[in-house]
């Protein structure tokens, strides 16, 4: 019996060990870990995450728990773990600016931010960054006060621009615009990286200098990649504020120019028609749809159903539902697939037109079942055309 209970006591030691290998979070209030940090003259590690973030249940299942980050956290830091959408979250999410999950933050024990970064991290990088959260000289709360105070030596800009795109902090691209203009090439490797990661269009001559060197960007970051983030520059360059439309357009039609000269006629009759979607202004965006289609026809399959489905759920005026049909067969032509055959299938059961419904509808299903989708939807859509 003495042996089972040393034994006994054996395990639940190993078991103890075990658990307390990881991050050992607080389960207190706020206040409470704030005077806890206070109190052993320590920094909050937060967690700051939501319920339904993919990389926040990675991070606490596979580098929270890892015996080396929590022997690194639990001797250095006061850990808490705060779900933003619960409890005292909003609160906190609004105090620290939390805009993306995870958000991991520094908190010193006044409860002022010191130092911070976004997104997942390994076990090695993110023992790396609680060591930059407690050296002075490397924390954004430092290198900020540094930057307010004049600093601009090329290898303090470059950290601090780097450091504050990790943290989705906005003058990570004024600070990068900064470090550029002590650079006499800005089209080494090194620049040409910090560049692509820290633009984000509000800075006019970063969006520029990636216009007019597309090539240059695209041979490190690919042609698509490069589009698509000038596509998103000139999104996020458009005040969402703006009431007068016409000036929105303008300023994107230049925008356009700038970076697709080639392509901007289409791009900017393309942007007014999702202008006119995103703000659910469905007349508009049918009239706009059309004009675009006319003026720039599209051979891609997936477009072309796209506009007509948004037809089919947005439009009713029936000249306008016959264009969505031409564009949906036109899809069918390029790709005689599943998605579209239904599109055309619903599009004529719209119209009334049970024979050409029913045919597509025929066809979508066995697309589907060649290809081995599910096609429930479409067999309800078909019995109510045979309802018809």
């Amino acid at each position: 019996m003495k042996f089972l209970h040393i034994l006994a006591l054996s395990l639940l030691s190993l078991c103890s060990l075990q658990a307390q290998e990881g991050i050992s979070f607080e389960h207190g209030s706020w206040e409470e870990a704030l005077a806890k940090a206070k109190a052993e003259n320590k920094v909050i590690f937060m967690d700051a995450y939501t319920t339904w973030c993919g990389p926040c249940k990675m991070m606490s299942n596979n580098v929270f728990t890892e015996a080396s980050v929590g022997a690194f956290y639990n001797e250095h830091f006061i850990n808490a773990k705060v779900d933003m959408e619960e409890g005292e979250g909003p609160g906190l999410a609004d105090q620290y600016g939390v805009m993306a999950y995870p958000s991991l933050l520094f908190i010193d024990g006044d409860g002022e931010l010191v130092h911070r970064a976004v997104g997942y991290h390994d076990a090695e990088p993110f023992i790396e960054l609680g060591k930059t959260a407690l050296d002075p000289d490397k924390r954004l709360s430092s290198m900020s006060m540094r930057y307010v105070k004049g600093e601009r030596s090329p290898e303090f800009l470059y950290q601090y621009a780097m450091s504050a795109m990790n943290a989705m902090d906005p003058k990570a691209e004024q600070v990068a615009l900064a470090y550029l203009k002590t650079q006499n090439d800005w089209n080494t490797e090194e620049n040409l990286l910090l560049i692509f990661q820290v633009a984000s269009g509000a800075e006019p001559e970063l969006f520029d200098y990636i216009a007019q060197n597309r090539a240059a960007f695209a041979e490190l970051f690919g042609e698509e990649n490069v589009n698509a983030q000038l596509h998103q520059f000139i999104i996020n360059s458009l005040d969402p504020n703006e009431t007068d439309e016409q000036e929105t357009f303008r300023k994107a039609d230049e925008a356009y120019r700038k970076a697709f000269p080639e392509d901007a006629a289409s791009m900017s009759a393309n942007f007014r028609m999702n202008y006119y979607g995103m703000l659910g202004q469905m007349d508009k965006f049918a009239e706009e749809a059309v004009a675009y289609f006319s003026q720039h026809p599209s051979n891609d399959p997936n477009e072309l159903n796209n506009i007509s489905w948004a037809f089919f759920e947005n439009v009713d005026d029936k000249k306008m539902l016959g264009k969505a049909v031409e564009w949906a067969e036109k899809s069918v032509s390029l790709d005689d697939a599943y998605y579209n055959n239904d599109t055309v299938a619903s599009l004529y059961y719209k119209l009334g037109n049970k024979k050409k419904a029913r045919k597509a509808a025929e066809r979508a299903i066995q697309r589907a079942k060649e290809s081995g989708e599910d096609y429930s939807a479409t067999q309800e859509l078909l019995e109510r055309i045979n309802e018809m």
